[in-house]
Parts: C-alpha cells; sequence; structure tokens
C-alpha cells in the first residue's frame, strides 16, 4: 500500500511537468525561425552577489537583445523582482541590455515579475500585451509558455541557451515542483500579483 500511494505522488507531481513539456513542443523556436511580435518577455533569473546579472539571466537579456536587432521585436519587457532596495533583477537586465547595444528607450521594466505566473499575469494586465515571445532557457520555457497561454497572453518560445550552466540539474530538478505549483495556479487557485495603473507599451494612436 505505501508503495501504490508513494508512484500515485510521483505521477501526481510529475504529471504538471509532462503536460507542460507536450504543450510546448510546438511552441518552441529558434531565433531564425520565430515569426516577429511586437514585444518580447525576459524573466528575472537572479543576480550575482555584485548585483549583475547571472549567467542565465545575461543569455536571456543577450538573445532578447538579438531579436531585437534582427527586427523581430520592436520592445523588450524584462521582467524580475525588485521587493528589496538591494535587489534588483529589471535594473540589472536593462543595464545590460545597453551595454550590449539595445537602446533605452526600447526597454521596459516590470519590477514586480517575483515568478513566472506574476510575469504573465503583468504583461496582459498591466502592460497590455496580447501576445509575445517569451525568451528563456529551455528548462523554464515550458512552464513559461503553459503558464503566459492559459492566462490568454498567446506566446512562442526562444531558448537562450547559449552556454553549459554549472547549475543546470539544479535548475532542472527545480522545473519538477514548480510546474506542480503553476498548475495549480493557473487552474485552481488563480492568485492575484501585484498590480496597479496600466502602463500600455503599445498605447492605442
Amino acid at each position: 500500500m505505501f508503495l501504490i500511494i508513494f508512484l500515485v505522488l510521483i505521477i501526481l507531481i510529475g504529471a504538471p511537468r509532462l503536460i507542460m513539456l507536450r504543450y510546448a513542443s510546438s511552441r518552441i523556436y529558434t531565433d531564425d525561425t520565430v515569426a516577429p511580435f511586437r514585444a518580447v518577455i525576459v524573466f528575472g533569473a537572479g543576480l550575482t552577489a555584485d548585483g549583475g546579472p547571472t549567467a542565465v539571466l545575461e543569455d536571456r537579456v543577450a538573445t532578447a537583445a538579438e531579436l531585437y536587432a534582427a527586427g523581430k521585436v520592436e520592445k523588450i519587457l524584462m521582467s524580475g523582482d525588485n521587493r528589496f532596495l538591494n535587489y534588483n533583477e529589471p535594473g540589472a537586465m536593462k543595464n545590460y541590455a545597453v551595454q550590449i547595444g539595445v537602446p533605452e528607450e526600447d526597454i521596459i521594466l516590470d519590477y514586480a515579475g517575483r515568478r513566472t505566473y506574476d510575469t504573465c499575469y503583468r504583461a496582459k494586465e498591466i502592460f497590455q500585451l496580447s501576445e509575445a515571445i517569451l525568451v528563456t532557457q529551455q528548462f523554464h520555457l515550458p512552464r513559461a509558455l503553459y503558464t503566459c497561454n492559459l492566462l490568454g497572453l498567446q506566446a512562442v518560445g526562444v531558448s537562450a541557451d547559449m552556454r553549459t550552466y554549472f547549475d543546470s540539474d539544479y535548475w532542472s530538478i527545480r522545473e519538477i515542483p514548480a510546474s506542480l505549483v503553476a498548475f495549480i495556479q493557473v487552474h485552481l487557485t488563480h492568485p492575484e500579483p501585484v498590480l496597479g495603473d496600466q502602463e500600455p507599451i503599445f498605447p492605442l494612436e
């Protein structure tokens, strides 16, 4: 009986990850094959001790910058955590993007993207996006794509894997419980993130 319960729990915990992997499989492109969209969303991924972007986050920003340079997008929405005075993911993302050639006026910052769910929710409700390219690593794309699309933001993904990450095993394992939480949020609990006044990226003319 214990073994049966254990196996059922494993299946329940892992099922959302499998569902998201299948859902995302037809929605992931390369920077060459992805269709043009007006905006790309970059998800936060932590900062180094000196406040700069981690390797994972650098590659997300760099991939978005490549899409911008190729004319695939007009604006870059950088979404991350800024709950603490000395922790500013969006600010670090912007600084790096400007360093590698993205014009400051085409960068929009979301300081309340504390989790993937919040970023997707706010992109639609606060920044008034109806569709976007999502840029993040392959391990995160299934959850990001599933969450954004189920929240009503039509999204496709481009992988930001530009190198081998020393902590890639951690990120991959982390996605199993994270996918379960995201599945519950999207289908059951519907949490409301930090909101505020609307800030349309593309105001109606």
